[in-house]
C-alpha cells in the first residue's frame, strides 16, 4: 500500500469520526444553517494544518514531551470545550439570519490549539509516518489533511443543516441542542478524568 494512501486513510479516520470539531459543526449547521457553518470548517482546516506544520517541524513534538505543557493544554482545552458545550446547549431554536454569534472562522482556527483530538491526530500522524524532519512527506501529509479535514467537517455541518426539518418542533430542537452540548461536555469530563 502506498504511504499516501495510508496517510489518507489515517487522516480521514481521524477527521470524520465524532469529536469536538464535528459536534460543533453539526450543531452550527442545525442552528444557523450550512452556509454559516462553512467559515468554522475553514477555520478548523487552517488551524489544524498550522498545528500539524508546527508539530511536524519539531516545535510541537518538543512541547508535547513537556508534561507541564500538556497539563496546561488539557486544562485550556477542557475549559474551551465546556464553553462551546454551553454555547451549543443554549443556542436559539430558530434559524438565525442576522449576524448572530455562531462559531466562526476564528473559533475554528483557535480551537485546534486546545483540542486534544487535534493534538492526538497531529502527533500520531507525524509519529506513524515518521514525518519529523521529512519535509516532502510532511508537505504531502498537510495537503492530504487540508482536503480531508475540510471535507469531513463540512459533511458534519451539511448533515446538521439537513436535519433541521426534523427539528422544526421547538422542543425537539431544544432537546437536540442539549444532547449535542451535553455530548461535548462529556468529552470535557472524559479529558478531566484521564488526567486524574
Amino acid at each position: 500500500m502506498s504511504v499516501l494512501i495510508a496517510m489518507f486513510i489515517y487522516a480521514f479516520s481521524m477527521a470524520i469520526t465524532p469529536g469536538p470539531n464535528n459536534i460543533i459543526a453539526l450543531s452550527t449547521g442545525v442552528n444557523y444553517g450550512f452556509r454559516r457553518a462553512v467559515p468554522f470548517a475553514m477555520g478548523v482546516m487552517i488551524g489544524f494544518n498550522i498545528l500539524l506544520t508546527i508539530v511536524g517541524i519539531g516545535i510541537g513534538a518538543v512541547a508535547a514531551g513537556n508534561d507541564e505543557f500538556l497539563g496546561y493544554l488539557s486544562y485550556a482545552g477542557t475549559a474551551f470545550i465546556c464553553y462551546m458545550a454551553f454555547k451549543i446547549a443554549t443556542a436559539p431554536t430558530t434559524m438565525k439570519k442576522h449576524n448572530d454569534k455562531n462559531p466562526g472562522f476564528v473559533h475554528g482556527v483557535l480551537f485546534q490549539w486546545v483540542n486534544p483530538k487535534a493534538w492526538t491526530a497531529c502527533l500520531g500522524g507525524i509519529g506513524a509516518f515518521n514525518l519529523a524532519g521529512d519535509n516532502a512527506g510532511l508537505v504531502a501529509y498537510i495537503i492530504i489533511s487540508a482536503f480531508v479535514v475540510f471535507f469531513s467537517v463540512v459533511v458534519w455541518a451539511y448533515a446538521g443543516s439537513k436535519i433541521t426539518r426534523f427539528l422544526e418542533n421547538e422542543q425537539n430542537h431544544k432537546l437536540f441542542n442539549y444532547v449535542m452540548g451535553g455530548s461535548l461536555f462529556m468529552v470535557a469530563v472524559y479529558i478531566i478524568l484521564m488526567d486524574v
